[in-house]
């Protein structure tokens, strides 16, 4: 791999330091750690060696008791290994907080992608005018979700933020004294947090890193371009936990009130904080005592709850005055500061993040159904109706129901969660709360029960000011996604219901559940395909379309390269506006600190502007050739990958073989691991996170891969395959996939899972997807032109591989303690240490999915 200035500064800041602070470890003042960290040391050398003779994580184990240590009982080598597997744990800490250290070296903050990058390109290319008029219509949305991928405590996050701002100090008394903090906190969380925990834990993020990282994008962007509209914000935040109650029976009306309250208080105590910060600079006379009156005010509306609460308008007109008489009278002495929290306020009003609400479609239809059976609301044989009938009588509803007749909790909620919304709005104004999101929408009935619901909630037609987003996820509803649009459109009154939206759609896809119903290259090829059809189907009746990703933190849930997909999109695809989900794991890893927050938004927000700034003519995506080509491409790797989820053990192999079973122990989110309450797992009701999560910490990652190298070896046979490499090299679409999909197998690791190829029921299985991998590697070499995966991020692929190694003991251990497990279960006995091992499993999986950083 070529050596370049990035990658050198990574081994010099990274790599070098990694080793210096890891040795600080074993001088903590802790019981026993010195040994730790050296059989530690041992441990992963018997690992690299064992793997290379072929030796299963149960012979590398009790080979490394016999060789390295006198240990007699069953008991004191679990001891041992809960040791290792905490020291390891503080290792990957160290890890994260030396790469958020080093990420403006790493990085270049002015480089291609920037916002100053763009600048640049916009001044040689003289298209200022037409930033000025896209900055006018293009917005990025980052919407935070509670999906339980985050395996750090926010006491740990905490312990990362400030040992990397001591790293950058190179302070070595505070570095030792937060390492000492770390040995002593505790990583395991023993209760599973609320819903509204989860919410405080991600508004810490708006608060300490999204709050002035985008305060400074904007700023940037108002110096830049002084003619860039005002009052327009072009980034703009989002907010799922709390609202998010989608298969989560424990966040109801109360919750999201409760949370829509934290994030007003929250952007008022930010402004408060600005406003203190400026009444230290801002002593001149005049405006001394208007900026003294504006933080009284603040101070009120945070403590005192007969306070009259101050409006954005307000603020701002507070802060204008404040700013006109620094320019003419003081010599615009501070005025920058003034501007600074101007272009906050614009940003994030009163509302801080948009709160969205979803729920199931089929918990709307059976709640349609109660209401027909004891109320007189709905004709009493409605579900004996027509389709084109049951949305007549829904669009026709007049009265308000009586929540009393509604005993369910589930569906009560629903209503009273749709009442809640206009007492956001009276906290927060309609940028509270103004989305209703519909998992599983499958026909253009469940988007009419929603609006249904809405009148029998209380809500006039002409008041709804509340988006409703159809949620499109499995293959066959992305499918049919534009002729569900198409029949809401000729609607007349949704369609009058979207002319007072503004003529404005959203529309959100799912990539997991996408990947996991399709396989990757279907997945995306399924989105890619509905986005199209849905752009055109829009602008044939004159709707402006917004698309709204569904994307986790792997590949094989939409993540990776994702700015790169955005910037890849023709004028086929809808671009006004980018918005994404931002998920767990994926909130720490790429937007834990100011400068990578700063960043990764710059990398959308030119993706996004650069693309239909600079391109001097408009073209599609692909060309027809191309996407035949793709097509087929991705059909062939659809039915490679329907063939293995339908082989009779496909399920079962994963439950053997991974942590699956155990990973609602974990206590790592509110949410339930799987829909239904059945109590056999179907693979149609596991949710694609453990999903895609199981298979990540197998090293096996199937759902990133598999039938990728099936469908490349058939294009080949034929006689496509040049085809192929030339698209490769022209399409940043197709590349951008390749990436992602190099990305997800350089993460996999077969000989820690190599054992499981002996296994009398499940070893078809094994060497099936062992297979799949060696074929997608040997026709992905061919296909780059590499002989390594990630060839075009050597910085990358040097960090993943630095992480990999760390946790490789993890690896082992978690597949040693499976296999205890398996053994006692196959004898029928309880072992007295079984409760030992599942807690040793489930504790690798905090280290081997934070190690991955987006694994999950």
């Amino acid at each position: 791999m070529p050596a370049t200035p990035a990658l050198q500064t990574f081994k010099n800041l990274i790599g070098i330091k990694f080793q210096l602070y890891n040795s600080l470890f074993t001088s903590l003042p802790f019981h026993r750690i010195e040994k730790t960290g050296i059989l530690v040391s041992m441990l992963l050398l018997n690992c690299e060696e064992g793997y290379k003779k072929k030796k299963s994580p149960s012979e590398i184990i009790d080979e490394f008791f016999v060789q390295q240590t006198n240990l007699k009982t069953e008991q004191e080598k679990i001891d041992m290994l809960f040791r290792f597997v905490q020291y390891i744990e503080r290792q990957v800490v160290l890890f994260d907080a030396l790469e958020d250290a080093a990420f403006k070296e790493v990085n270049d903050m002015g480089g291609t992608g920037t916002l100053k990058h763009l600048a640049l390109e916009v001044g040689q290319k003289h298209t200022e005018e037409k930033l000025i008029q896209n900055l006018n219509d293009f917005s990025i949305q980052l919407v935070l979700t509670a999906h339980p991928t985050q395996f750090y405590r926010g006491a740990v996050l905490g312990i990362i933020h400030d040992l990397s701002s001591a790293i950058n100090g190179n302070n070595e008394n505070e570095i030792y004294t937060y390492l000492q903090q770390l040995g002593r906190t505790p990583f395991f969380q023993h209760e599973k947090p609320t819903p509204f925990d989860e919410a405080v834990s991600l508004v810490w993020y708006l608060e300490n890193i999204f709050y002035k990282a985008a305060g400074k994008i904007n700023s940037f962007i108002k110096t830049s371009f002084p003619d860039a509209p005002n009052g327009k914000p072009i980034i703009k935040m989002g907010f799922w936990p709390g609202g998010d109650r989608d298969g989560n029976p424990f966040v109801n009306a109360l919750t999201t009130l409760q949370v829509a309250k934290a994030l007003n208080r929250s952007i008022v105590k930010c402004y408060y904080k600005d406003v203190r910060n400026l009444k230290r600079r801002l002593t001149f006379k005049g405006v001394d005592v208007a900026i003294a009156t504006l933080e009284k005010q603040l101070h009120s509306n945070l403590y005192d709850a007969d306070a009259r609460m101050l409006s954005v308008a307000d603020i701002i007109k507070t802060l204008t005055n404040i700013r006109h008489q620094l320019v003419y009278e003081h010599s615009s002495l501070f005025v920058s500061l003034v501007e600074d929290l101007i272009n906050k306020i614009e940003l994030f009003g009163l509302h801080f993040a948009t709160l969205d609400i979803r729920q199931d479609s089929g918990v709307h239809t059976k709640l349609i159904e109660t209401i027909v059976s004891k109320t007189n609301l709905l004709p009493k044989n409605y579900t004996q109706l027509s389709t084109p009938e049951k949305v007549k009588a829904l669009i026709s509803v007049n009265e308000k129901i009586d929540l009393s007749v509604i005993t369910d909790p589930i569906q009560k909620d629903v209503i009273e969660s749709i009442q809640s919304i206009k007492e956001i709005h009276q906290l927060s104004g309609e940028a509270g709360c103004n989305r209703y999101i519909i998992s599983h929408n499958e026909s253009a009935l469940n988007v009419i029960e929603v609006f249904g619901l809405f009148l029998l909630s209380g809500w006039e037609k002409e008041e709804i000011n509340v988006d409703i987003v159809p949620l499109f996820e499995m293959i066959e509803d992305l499918q049919n996604a534009e002729a569900v649009m198409k029949e809401l459109y000729e609607n007349k009154v949704y369609s009058e219901h979207l002319k007072r939206r503004g003529n404005k759609q959203t529309i959100m896809l799912g990539f997991s559940d996408g990947t996991k119903d399709g396989g990757y290259l279907m997945a995306n090829w399924s989105i890619f395909k509905a986005k199209q059809a849905l752009t055109a189907i829009s602008k044939q009746y004159e709707i402006d379309v917004v698309f709204f990703d569904g994307r986790g933190g792997p590949p094989a849930r939409g993540g990776g390269k994702t700015h790169q997909f955005y910037a890849s999109m023709g004028n086929d695809i809808s671009r006004k506006e980018i918005q994404l989900t931002i998920q767990g794991q994926t909130v720490s890893s790429n937007f834990g600190t100011v400068d990578s927050a700063q960043f990764n938004i710059e990398q959308l927000l030119n993706a996004g502007l650069g693309n239909n700034t600079l391109k001097e003519e408009s073209k599609p995506t692909l060309k027809n050739e191309e996407e035949e080509l793709l097509q087929l491409l991705s059909e062939i790797s659809y039915h490679a990958y329907k063939s293995l989820k339908e082989h009779p053990y496909f399920l079962e192999y994963l439950i053997h073989a991974s942590p699956l079973r155990f990973y609602a122990e974990t206590n790592i989110g509110s949410r339930p691991t799987k829909r239904g309450s059945g109590k056999k797992l179907e693979l149609t009701d596991l949710r694609a996170i453990p999903f895609v999560g199981a298979w990540s910490q197998l090293k096996q990652n199937v759902t990133g891969y598999y039938g990728v190298g099936t469908a490349l070896r058939e294009l080949e046979k034929q006689g496509k395959f040049a085809q192929l490499q030339s698209l490769y090299k022209n399409s940043l679409f197709f590349k951008t996939m390749i990436d992602n999909c190099e990305m997800a197998m350089q993460k996999c690791f077969f000989p820690a899972t190599a054992f499981l190829g002996e296994h009398k029921i499940y070893g078809e299985v094994w060497h099936r997807l062992f297979s799949e991998y060696e074929l997608t590697k040997l026709y992905l070499q061919r296909l780059t032109g590499s002989t390594e995966l990630m060839k075009d991020y050597p910085v990358e692929h040097l960090s993943i591989q630095m992480r990999e190694r760390i946790v490789l003991p993890l690896v082992t251990i978690q597949q040693y303690a499976l296999t205890q497990i398996r053994k006692a279960e196959e004898k029928v006995f309880q072992s007295p240490q079984q409760n030992s091992y599942e807690k040793l499993i489930m504790r690798c999986s905090f280290g081997i999915i934070n190690a991955g950083r987006n694994s999950a």
